[in-house]
């Protein structure tokens, strides 16, 4: 699945490779995270920039805070599931970014790993939108990433992966005027095996709060030892909205 995520490449490069209009300067993350606004590539009369905020909301919801945080859709349900079905006909969109974050089970415990392309370059992620619109006329733009069975080499890491879209069939995913899903389906995949690597980091990343580039460079031998000695912190009660029948997707580890 897809918890937390990179946007490293400059404004122009990315603006390049997606197509869009605008001309945003949107700064450097190493560390996005559910329920803040993310970028989002429409395609409106043209493709957009758009900013969203990363835990889609159906229209249908009347009270937010008894709704699960839907921060990721499964491709293999996405067509019949009550909170994505319409969207994933009418209203698909690109999430730019440069690598994501998994944490893998370890002695009792997670490690936090950085997950980027082979080669490099930025990444789509496939995305659906729903803009929710309150009591009080308040409207709010919301994404969710769509997530795929993964790949033999990334299994050891999570089981599920974002579905990544090729610039060449950017098009053809935004395109949504057939009304229709089944004609995008071949391309709800995660990756294949080889294409993205990956690397340990510090569990600096656990905390959203941190967010500069030392999140994701390798960690040393010393910042793991430290970090496997240092005295675990008492989990505090966490809140959890009442589950829908979308299996929990929105879990965030």
């Amino acid at each position: 699945m897809c918890g937390r995520f990179v946007i490293t490449s400059a404004p122009e490069a990315l603006r390049q490779l997606f197509g869009y209009l605008e001309q945003p300067n949107f700064p450097p993350r190493y560390n996005l995270a559910p329920t803040q606004p993310i970028p989002a590539v429409v395609s409106e009369n043209g493709r957009h920039f758009r900013l969203m905020r990363w835990g889609l909301r159906p229209a249908w919801v009347k009270d937010p805070r008894k709704f699960t945080l839907l921060i990721n859709a499964r491709a293999e349900t996405i067509k019949e599931k009550p909170a994505f079905k319409n969207a994933i006909r009418r209203r698909r969109c690109l999430i730019p970014a440069d690598g994501y974050y998994e944490w893998q089970s370890f002695g009792g415990g997670k490690r936090p790993y950085f997950i980027h392309r082979r080669d490099g370059r930025p990444i789509g992620f496939a995305g659906v939108t729903e803009t929710w619109i309150g009591s009080n006329g308040e409207e709010v733009d919301t994404v969710a990433i769509v997530t795929a069975p993964a790949s033999a080499d990334l299994a050891v890491l999570h089981h599920r992966v974002p579905v990544t879209i090729d610039a060449r069939d950017f098009e053809f995913w935004l395109d949504c005027r057939s009304d229709e899903a089944d004609t995008v389906t071949p391309l709800m995949r995660g990756p294949e095996v080889g294409e993205f690597v990956w690397h340990e980091v510090s569990m600096r990343v656990n905390h959203v709060a941190n967010d500069d580039a030392q999140l994701i460079l390798p960690i040393t031998d010393e910042q793991r030892e430290a970090e496997q000695t240092r005295p675990a912190k008492r989990a505090s009660p966490r809140k959890t909205a009442a589950a829908d029948s979308d299996d929990g997707q929105g879990s965030l580890f």
